[in-house]
């Protein structure tokens, strides 16, 4: 859809890109050695602990069982700030997106012993939940959605709950973002979806099905089974969905997803917060970070360093 001659030492090659233009994604690759990265989330975990520093500090961004509270911390953490522009991670995404380039989210996604699978899910404009387009792409694109990395920070198999994508299904919507679903803590770790214990934090996703009647084909699903260190890459449009955690160990799934963007698109457009699973924050301390190329957006809000003064890498 997107891609581009520049090149660098961890770019997708031609027969990469085929495959993943025809699966939706690409991986899992390397992007950190196992114990590299386990050694790097013993000591960033604690780190991580404070949050004096999040650009989202509002008492609204941890209440009931928000997401908001794991968004973005790459805008105030040093190694998650690096993270999003490590080569390995950012010259895949070139490959598909072009040379200019933001990312302009990141999320954690622990799931604990015990803990559901996330149910079956696209995302174009991510308004899913809000109710207003999170990401635009100019009027003449013809289809959005944004190229999630998603790393595993500990094991993610299928007794932890790791990823499935239902591959193939990236082109087509089969879920209408303009339509409404009613957020619900209770739901949380309550729902069983044909067998298998899937919610999705409180919403019930099936609610934007523009057909009813209709149900993914897991038939098709494919588990991608992660070590420490390895990364996915795929369109937020892929269904996708995750697997419960089994609870067989005491050790959390955790994956960090770090979304981007060609820099034409727009950000956050007409909006100052933002207002989805049960909280609310301000965007006033919030910018997209430029990973590589250069803004040719200067409706968006970028940052340049992170709130306690590490600089952002622009490649």
């Amino acid at each position: 859809m997107h891609e581009t001659t520049v090149r660098g030492e961890h770019s997708m090659t031609p027969e990469e890109l085929k495959s993943f233009h025809t699966q939706g994604y690409f991986g899992p690759f390397k992007v950190y050695e196992i114990d590299e990265m386990r050694q790097n989330w013993r000591r960033e975990r604690m780190r991580l602990m404070d949050r004096s520093n999040a650009v989202y500090r509002d008492d609204a961004a941890a209440s009931g069982n928000t997401n908001i509270s794991n968004y973005d911390r790459h805008l105030d953490s040093a190694f998650l700030a690096d993270h999003i522009s490590r080569p390995q991670i950012v010259d895949r995404v070139v490959s598909v997106l072009g040379p200019d380039v933001l990312c302009w989210r990141t999320e954690f996604f622990p799931k604990y012993p015990g803990d559901e699978g996330t149910d079956w899910h696209q995302a174009d404009t991510f308004a899913n939940a809000s109710g207003k387009p999170q990401i635009v792409w100019p009027q003449a694109e013809e289809f959005g959605g944004t190229i999630t990395v998603w790393t595993a920070f500990t094991e993610a198999n299928e007794d932890t709950g790791c990823l499935q994508f239902i591959p193939g299904t990236h082109e087509t919507m089969f879920y209408d973002e303009t339509k409404r679903m009613h957020y619900d803590p209770n739901k949380i770790n309550q729902e069983d979806k044909d067998g298998v214990r899937r919610g999705f934090f409180g919403y019930d996703y099936r609610d934007l099905q523009i057909d009813p009647d209709w149900k993914p084909d897991e038939s098709q699903a494919v588990s991608m089974v992660m070590r420490p260190g390895e990364a996915i890459l795929f369109w937020s449009t892929l269904m996708h969905a995750s697997l419960p955690h089994k609870g067989l160990t005491d050790e959390m799934r955790l994956g960090f997803a770090a979304r981007y963007v060609p820099t034409k698109v727009d950000v956050y457009p007409d909006t100052d917060e933002i207002e989805e699973y049960g909280g609310r924050v301000s965007l006033d301390r919030y910018g997209a970070v430029l990973v590589t190329g250069q803004n040719t957006n200067p409706g968006n809000r970028i940052a340049t360093a992170t709130t306690t003064g590490h600089p952002f890498t622009t490649r």
